[in-house]
């Protein structure tokens, strides 16, 4: 193959891969409608797609979207509610978490509580995502067992969505009634590509 060819190829996988980084899967749209039905009104998810610009708001489970419909769909609900962009991305977190449990708990060890889930969410939850749904992309997580009280997450993605990550981890501890030995402590901007989580564990 002719170097200028090649190298038009591998710019075309590189154009494919910075834009599967961009887009969330269309699950995440449907608990995002979820969560605001829930929380707020039925109304009000059709209220923020329409402000956000999305006209006809139906998100397939299985196919994969803009990462801009969601944040605009967000943006639009901290206008309405007062609450930041970042604490409700939290919000939404937490909320998953019954949801995730029910989706991939068969890969979750009937044994393990908050520490065990974190510290295998990359190796079997998210690989089971990906296996799973090909078209998913869940954010890459590194996450350090420093000592048995202590987690370090490194969050990667383009998608900047840290705080939800940060929710999630509450929401995880919420789900096995350990809030109260679980502090969750970003390290870094939550809203950065690259974030630092370090979560503490005390003794009960």
């Amino acid at each position: 193959m002719p170097a200028f060819h090649k190298f038009q190829s591998l710019n075309s996988v590189y154009c494919r891969m910075i834009r599967n980084e961009l887009q969330i899967h269309g699950s995440m749209f449907v608990l995002l409608k979820k969560f605001i039905e829930n929380n707020y009104s039925d109304e009000m998810w059709f209220t923020l797609a329409k402000e956000a610009g999305i006209h006809q708001p139906s998100y397939d489970p299985h196919k994969s979207y803009d990462a801009e419909e969601m944040f605009s769909i967000i943006a639009e609900a901290s206008k309405k509610t007062g609450i930041s962009e970042s604490d409700l991305k939290e919000k939404f977190g937490e909320y998953l978490v019954p949801d995730l449990m029910i989706a991939y708990g068969a890969y979750v060890n009937p044994e393990w509580k908050t520490f065990e889930v974190l510290e295998y969410t990359e190796h079997v939850m998210h690989k089971a995502v990906r296996k799973e749904e090909s078209s998913a992309n869940p954010p890459v997580l590194n996450i350090s067992r420093v000592h048995d009280q202590l987690l370090i997450i490194d969050y990667y993605s383009k998608r900047k969505l840290g705080s939800l990550a940060v929710g999630i981890i509450n929401g995880i501890a919420r789900f096995y009634n350990e809030t109260d030995i679980v502090n969750v402590i970003p390290m870094s901007n939550p809203n950065d590509e690259r974030v630092q989580i370090r979560v503490e564990f005390k003794k009960p």
